[in-house]
């Protein structure tokens, strides 16, 4: 790689990136008059009930709103014509914020500046595809931005600039995924124009968050209530959490603790009351807002005048 220049002024960047949380960052680079050479982004596809193809977050925003150039190859790591593109480029840097593809050497060692990562935590705990949800999941106090230049291994890079952001005891994925994407759209601007030195990644405390799928959602009520309620606020509105319930299953968008009453003589998942508290594996969970397949989401109030789950229901 070429040694990184320094200092500010307007630079030549490839961005890669695809959801919602690279936006802000796209946004910044384009409206501090950096030259995005080319936006990177995952290929359209199928989604919704009719499996129309879809274009992510940044692939909309970089076309419609910003009139940049996209690309959006489906693998990267064997295809040399891709590599000669990117290097065809000529690039001061490159940005990458929640790409969702490994980048090969070819591509790392091809920007003066190399391969810059915006990545939402506070390195080295939880590298990975889901660091927002495992922060709030593990009842983290804090969690931050690190941005780092990037190197072959899973968010190992050393660091340019590591900013925390503190966890409060009720706070929800999307409150920090808002609030951490624009501090990483801050931060990043920060970074390319004072270059500062790189430091190692320290080994210790190295955890990783791995990429979640829907069955991660399920509530297993043998847990305690404290850390299903984490989960209920770190899974929304992905993964999502919920129960099965005679062969229906029911989300789960809003819970707390609540007292735990006779839930310690209960089998965990059993209801309660008629205010849908649940016993778990230690204390109980209540249930605020759910929704059925097909309905929309309601207060537990409206949803039990319509679904019944009486006093010693026993949920899955």
């Amino acid at each position: 790689m070429t040694a990184p220049t320094t200092g500010g002024g307007r630079l030549r960047l490839a961005f890669m990136g695809s959801p919602d949380f690279a936006v802000p960052a796209l946004r910044a680079l384009h409206r501090a008059g950096h030259e995005i050479a080319a936006v990177y982004c995952q290929p359209p596809r199928p989604a919704g009930r009719g499996q129309r193809e879809t274009r992510c977050p940044v692939h909309r925003v970089a076309e419609e709103e910003l009139g940049l150039p996209v690309r959006t190859p489906a693998k990267l790591r064997r295809d040399a014509e891709e590599h000669a593109r990117f290097a065809a480029l000529d690039l001061d840097a490159a940005v990458v914020v929640a790409y969702g593809l490994l980048l090969p050497p070819p591509m790392l060692d091809a920007p003066r500046r190399g391969c810059v990562n915006i990545h939402a935590s506070l390195l080295p705990r939880w590298r990975g595809a889901a660091p927002i949800h495992a922060a709030v999941l593990a009842g983290d106090a804090e969690t931050g931005i690190t941005i780092m230049r990037m190197d072959e291994g899973l968010d190992t890079g050393p660091m340019l600039l590591a900013r925390a952001v503190p966890i409060g005891p009720r706070a929800t994925l999307p409150e920090l995924h808002d609030a951490l994407a624009d501090l990483g759209a801050r931060m990043v601007l920060e970074a390319l124009a004072a270059d500062p030195p790189a430091r190692p990644q320290p080994e210790e405390g190295a955890t990783v968050a791995p990429k979640l799928s829907k069955a991660d959602g399920k509530l297993d009520w043998a847990r305690d209530a404290a850390f299903l309620d984490r989960q209920v606020r770190a899974f929304e509105p992905w993964p999502g959490t919920f129960f099965e319930h005679e062969g229906a299953t029911i989300r789960v968008l809003e819970a707390e603790p609540a007292p735990a009453g006779g839930s310690s003589e209960a089998a965990p998942g059993t209801v309660l009351d008629d205010m849908a508290t649940v016993a778990c594996g230690v204390g109980a969970l209540r249930l605020l807002r759910l929704q059925r397949p097909g309905r929309a989401p309601m207060a537990a109030g409206e949803f039990l005048r319509g679904y019944a789950l009486p006093a010693g229901t026993v949920l899955g």
